[in-house]
């Protein structure tokens, strides 16, 4: 015997678990978004990194090879991969010590779905550190 005032709740309940299924869904799907545009221009960064670990100068000190980077050899490089980039920007690039490659890269993510509360989007840095030897 079914009471007369509990009719319909079997399709409030129906429709509150599909409502939290589906923001489940957006959620997932910005988050997996956000994670995506994290690997990329960590991706970036590594690449810029690496090509500015080429932009060495060979010289020879003591009768030694020596590869000797400078900063505006490893902005060159660094320029050179990010140019290639659709939305990634290169912030700095250098050597702190004359034989590692530091390139910062930056680009900003837009959430695919819930871009109505995050309308300026969400700035992304990676940093990545790339060392050239001769060995």
């Amino acid at each position: 015997m079914i009471r007369r005032d509990e009719e319909g709740s079997v399709l409030l309940l129906t429709i509150g678990y599909a409502l939290l299924a589906l923001v489940l869904v957006f959620v997932s799907v910005d988050a997996t978004s956000l994670y995506l545009a994290h690997k990329r221009t960590q991706a970036a960064a590594d690449a810029a990194a690496l090509a500015g670990a080429d932009g060495f100068t060979l010289d020879v000190v003591a009768d030694q090879p020596r590869a000797q980077l400078t900063d505006e050899g490893v902005r060159e490089q660094a320029e050179a991969i990010v140019a290639v980039e659709d939305d990634v920007t290169l912030v700095s690039a250098g050597t702190p010590d004359g034989v590692s490659a530091r390139v910062r890269v930056s680009t900003t993510w837009h959430p695919p779905i819930s871009s109505i509360f995050v309308p300026a989007g969400v700035v992304l840095d990676a940093t990545a550190t790339s060392r050239t030897a001769l060995d």
